[in-house]
Parts: structure tokens; C-alpha cells; sequence
């Protein structure tokens, strides 16, 4: 039986294993770093003695900071490396994301919406503007893709951000838009709810591709309350 109806195994256990490699190594280069640089050890007794933990506590409380970034960028390329697997879908080597030819669809997916800066964002939306003038992509949609959304509430509308060096929003255009991530998996899949079943198969997953042990039932539930006030 396969974990999902809209993704092959073999793509969802390769781009779930690519994950599980950028963390472990990640946490390696942390660990065999932490000594290289000099440890701030006011910063280590300020933050020990407040939280109430120890040295080794500490410490890999450090390696986490440190390598937090690299894997957050990595589950953005997780998501996009999914929804390209999806069939009728596919990941772009450069340019926006990912493209669906048939439904002439293309997005740009970043993993949450404060990754660009509110006042970045007009440049995402020139960007899709010039690529839907392209020969190419006439008669297409384009859409920002926000994972992780600014509320729990599912949007998708027109994008129009605002630019801040002129105090003007960019023009509607209902061929540009922002969606949140559950609303796009909904639209890329054409299954209601894939983004939260995609969540609840990635402990069995994970533990399959990682010969790790499989999170605990609880620890699961403990997680899905992270989820479920996200969406």
C-alpha cells in the first residue's frame, strides 16, 4: 500500500531521505565546529542558568541553533521537490519553481511567509509578471506559494504587494497570486487535505529512509499540535 494516492513512494522517500542527509550532516559539521570558534561562555552561563539546564544540554541546544537555517532553506526545496513529483508537475533547473504545462500553472514556493520580506515581495510579483509576457506562459497563472501561512485561515488570492519606495501597491492581476500552503497542495494534488496527510506519513516515512526508530505515538500527537496551530 502506498504511503500517498498523489505522489510515487520512490519520490516521496527521496526527497523525505535528502532532508534526513542535510540534517545528520549538518549536525556533524555543527558538532565538529563547536570548538573551532571560540564559545561565548557568558552567553552559555547566562542562557544555562535562566533555562535551567546544564553544559552538554547547552551545547546541543547550540548545534541546533547553528544548523537550524540550513535545514529550514532544505525543507523549502522538500516541498518543492514533492510537489514536482506529482504527476503533470515538474521541478524548473532555474527560473520559478515548479510548472504545470497542462493547467498552465507555475509557482514560486518559499516554506514561510515571512521568508521574504514584506518589502521584498514586489520583486516576486515583477518577476511573475514578466514571466507570464513571456511567449511561453501566455494564458498561464503564477502563484507565490507560502508553506507555512501568516494565519491559520487558507487563502488564495490576487497578490498585490506593496512597494514601499513608492507607497503604491503593484496592479491586481487575477493571474498572479498568493496562496497559502494547504490551499496550493489541495490545488497541485486535486486531493482535499494532502498537505496534512503528507505530515502524518512522514514519521513512518522518516524512519523507513533513516533506519532511525520511528517516532513514539505520543511524540507524534505532541508534533501534530505544531500542525494543526500552523493550519
Amino acid at each position: 500500500m502506498s504511503y500517498l494516492s498523489y505522489i510515487a513512494d520512490d519520490d516521496l522517500k527521496s526527497a523525505v531521505k535528502i532532508v534526513v542527509e542535510c540534517i545528520l550532516e549538518t549536525q556533524q559539521k555543527a558538532e565538529e565546529g563547536m570548538y573551532k570558534n571560540v564559545i561565548d561562555p557568558f552567553s552559555a552561563i547566562f542562557d544555562g542558568a535562566v533555562q535551567g539546564f546544564g553544559l552538554d544540554d547547552w551545547l546541543k541546544k547550540e548545534r541546533a541553533r547553528q544548523s537550524q537555517k540550513t535545514v529550514q532553506n532544505q525543507i523549502g526545496y522538500f516541498h518543492q521537490n514533492i510537489l514536482g513529483s506529482i504527476p503533470g508537475w515538474r521541478v524548473l533547473p532555474q527560473g520559478f519553481d515548479i510548472c504545470n504545462d497542462t493547467r498552465q500553472i507555475f509557482a514560486e514556493i518559499k516554506n514561510k511567509y515571512n521568508t521574504v520580506k514584506g518589502s521584498d515581495k514586489f520583486g516576486i510579483y515583477d518577476y511573475l509578471s514578466s514571466r507570464l509576457n513571456e511567449p511561453d506562459y501566455q494564458g498561464f497563472t503564477a502563484y507565490y506559494v507560502e508553506i507555512i501561512p501568516s494565519r491559520r485561515k487558507p487563502y488564495d488570492r490576487a497578490f498585490t504587494p506593496s512597494d514601499r519606495t513608492t507607497g503604491t501597491k503593484r496592479p491586481l492581476n487575477e493571474k498572479i497570486r498568493q496562496i497559502s500552503g494547504q490551499e496550493f497542495y489541495n490545488l497541485a494534488t486535486g486531493v482535499p487535505g494532502a498537505l496534512s496527510m503528507l505530515f502524518n506519513v512522514l514519521p513512518d516515512v522518516i524512519g523507513e529512509v533513516s533506519g532511525l526508530d520511528r517516532l513514539s505515538e505520543q511524540h507524534q500527537a505532541s508534533y501534530r499540535t505544531i500542525f494543526d496551530r500552523a493550519y
